[in-house]
């Protein structure tokens, strides 16, 4: 066996010989076992390209194996993966819910009381509020945002806050 068969396959000119001796057949061999559908030219340059990520590892004796090795378990990663989505869709979904309609208006009369007692608040705490409640941000980073103190930021929360437990029932937030 001659030794260069034995060598790692990363220079280009080997690399480039190797796709033009191989690449027609991967991707032939692709379309007639599985057909047009799962994208054969796809495989067969996915196929290749994992070579050239594993140059260092395989031979120049080994590289059909490993291409043809990797093609066909790629298009059947491809199947299995259709045959979950196919599997999924067939699933019937759930149109229902376990609430109530007493707990759906009741949830729906809530949030419009919410959105009113929001309006009545002043531009300024209903922006601190928002952005401390709803994204989460912190009063420093509010702070930031709007140019003014920490100290200013938290007033403005808290006030909101108190005026929001004053208005709603029950109003209670993490």
């Amino acid at each position: 066996m001659p030794k260069d068969l034995n060598q790692n396959i990363c220079s280009e000119r080997v690399f480039e010989s190797i796709y033009k001796k191989y690449a027609e057949d991967l991707h032939n061999f692709l379309y007639y076992k599985y057909g047009e559908q799962f994208n054969p030219s796809d495989k067969t340059q996915d196929a290749f390209i994992k070579l050239w990520d594993h140059c260092k590892d395989v031979t120049l004796s080994k590289a059909k194996s490993f291409l043809f090795t990797v093609a066909n378990n790629l298009v059947l990663n491809d199947i299995k993966h259709q045959k979950v989505v196919l599997k999924h869709q067939q699933l019937t979904h759930k149109h229902y819910t376990n609430e109530t309609p007493e707990f759906i208006l009741e949830k729906t009369q809530f949030l419009e009381r919410y959105q009113r007692v929001l309006e009545k608040l002043s531009e300024e705490q209903r922006v601190a509020f928002l952005l401390s409640k709803v994204e989460g941000k912190k009063h420093s980073e509010i702070a930031d945002l709007l140019g003014v103190t920490q100290k200013v930021v938290e007033y403005r929360i808290y006030s909101a806050f108190d005026i929001l437990k004053k208005e709603l029932d029950g109003f209670k937030i993490k």
